[in-house]
């Protein structure tokens, strides 16, 4: 044990992996056992480790917005059930005024107690790390399938809402209670059996991370492995602290198709390196479903700092310690119950990071929206995220088709789609010259057509339709996207930002994604 509170820098570097491998061994887990296309196919989950006070140590590179803002519901967790929580429970979260990004982004939450928390052979009686895991349900009730409703207005209306609800008890899996909850709601779940199995794969692997920590421990002894623990976050806040010190003041308006707007100040202390993220003068809350929760903010700026610094360190609590977030109460980006959210984890948050990299000159926007497609009936329920042009910087072009910034999910496999649901991928190709010209140039946008074979009802929930991603230093803005349907008899319906269709046999809808920003005026020859 090092005695002098400075960690090993060898040891450090092995903790650190260490921390990663078990949030990936959990991450492989729930890939594996998963039902849904949602978790299984597209990946849209996150695993990560934290410790006794829900901070969070390390996680998998999956998806940042889930990353950013899973310690909030850990902490909510504890602040809730205090010295109730005991050994072999695990406990559902997916409140978005208490830690969650949106309905269906569901987290299973694991205490951590050695030895099982047995008494009598000296065990703590409180936990000593938490694990947990959140995964995107393919439904979760609401007004329309997939519970990504384009229309909105309420949190009651974009499905099932739980609050640390008790779904293992010391080891027994409650499943009537979490059935109950599922079929007695004004809007339930259509699939209620999948999501039961998706719970039962994110605590399979919530009990990986409980396995592997507790090996740690054994090898390696508790005050050592907690040590450690700190070590980390301590790294990456020296990370972020060397990042701030070469930044500079700035400041952004980013305007959305709604006509609401994102307003941030930034302001550098280069020597104690320190930095105010301020976003008074953004929107007020909104009566769409377009506002972020103060924990999807939070993990935007969490994200933006991490991908300032050059080293390997794994975003955690760490780096947050050296940014001050101001965010107005009321405002779109700290909305209060029971406002609607699901658009604000999947869109707002896109702008926010645009809006940081805008103020602080570092790279041009990307396409600024998740294109959240969903369709389905009482049988079938889909939902995916689409990819777009990234950005341009100072010294790098955008890359065409791929998900950007707060998503970090794929896009289902054609053979898989099309043997799980009546549908065709039509086509699936590059949006060409959809990027925004420059000396570095945006990446090029998607266009994506999917046939539907029966009736459903699709839903789109996009942005950057009306307003293009900007360009910096001089760089062309990339192209807006659109939405539209073309009718079996060939009749085309052009849809807005944000829509709900009733798509019939031989109807096509499709999606063509914004191009990112250029960077740097275009020198001609």
């Amino acid at each position: 044990m090092n005695t002098n509170n400075k960690p090993d820098p060898v040891r450090l570097e092995i903790f650190k992996n260490l921390y990663q491998f078990i949030a990936e061994q959990m991450g492989i887990v729930l890939q594996n056992t998963a039902a849904s296309v949602n978790i299984k196919e597209r990946l849209d989950f996150s695993c990560a480790i934290f410790d006794a006070s829900g901070s969070l140590v390390a996680n998998a590179p999956h998806i940042p917005v889930h990353l950013g803002s899973m310690s909030a519901s850990v902490i909510s967790l504890i602040n809730d059930a205090g010295d109730d929580i005991k050994p072999g429970n695990v406990y559902l979260s997916n409140n978005p005024y208490n830690g969650g990004t949106h309905l269906p982004d569901v987290t299973a939450i694991t205490p951590v107690f050695p030895n099982g928390g047995d008494v009598s052979r000296n065990a703590p009686t409180k936990p000593i790390f938490y694990v947990a895991s959140r995964g995107h349900q393919a439904d979760i009730g609401g007004i329309t399938p997939g519970s990504m409703p384009p229309h909105s207005t309420s949190i009651e209306e974009e499905g099932i809402l739980f609050d640390n609800f008790l779904l293992v008890e010391e080891g027994n899996f409650r499943e009537t209670a979490i059935r109950e909850i599922l079929d007695n709601h004004t809007y339930p779940a259509r699939n209620p059996h999948q999501n039961i199995a998706d719970f039962k794969a994110q605590i399979a692997a919530n009990n990986r991370g409980v396995n592997e920590l507790l090996k740690m421990v054994e090898q390696y002894g508790l005050e050592t492995v907690q040590t450690y623990m700190q070590f980390v976050q301590d790294n990456a806040e020296l990370a972020v602290k060397n990042a701030i010190a070469i930044l500079t003041d700035g400041e952004f308006c980013y305007e959305m198709d709604n006509g609401a707007k994102i307003q941030v100040k930034i302001t550098i202390d280069r020597q104690d390196r320190y930095a105010a993220i301020d976003f008074t003068g953004t929107s007020e809350q909104l009566t769409s479903n377009f506002n972020a929760p103060l924990a999807v903010t939070q993990a935007a700026v969490l994200y933006v700092f991490r991908t300032l610094v050059d080293d390997n360190i794994p975003l955690n609590a760490g780096c947050l310690k050296p940014i001050e977030i101001i965010v107005p109460d009321g405002c779109m980006l700290n909305p209060t119950y029971p406002a609607a959210v699901v658009a604000g984890n999947v869109e707002t948050s896109q702008k926010i990071v645009d809006a940081l990299y805008g103020a602080l000159g570092v790279m041009a926007a990307s396409q600024g929206t998740m294109n959240n497609f969903t369709f389905g009936n009482s049988k079938y329920q889909y939902y995916e995220t689409i990819c777009g042009g990234a950005g341009a910087g100072a010294n790098f072009h955008g890359t065409d088709g791929i998900h950007t910034h707060m998503t970090n999910s794929l896009i289902t496999d054609p053979e898989v789609l099309e043997s799980r649901y009546p549908v065709m991928l039509e086509s699936f190709s590059l949006r060409l010259d959809s990027g925004g010209k420059g000396k570095y140039s945006g990446g090029n946008g998607v266009i994506r057509k999917v046939l539907f074979l029966e009736s459903m009802t699709a839903g789109i929930l996009s942005s950057n339709r009306i307003i293009s991603p900007f360009g910096l230093q001089g760089g062309e803005a990339g192209k807006v996207g659109t939405n539209y349907v073309e009718r079996r008899d060939k009749t085309i319906e052009q849809l807005d930002s944000t829509a709900i269709v009733e798509m019939q046999p031989g109807d096509t809808f499709v999606i063509e994604t914004p191009g990112g920003g250029g960077y740097g005026r275009l020198l001609l020859r």
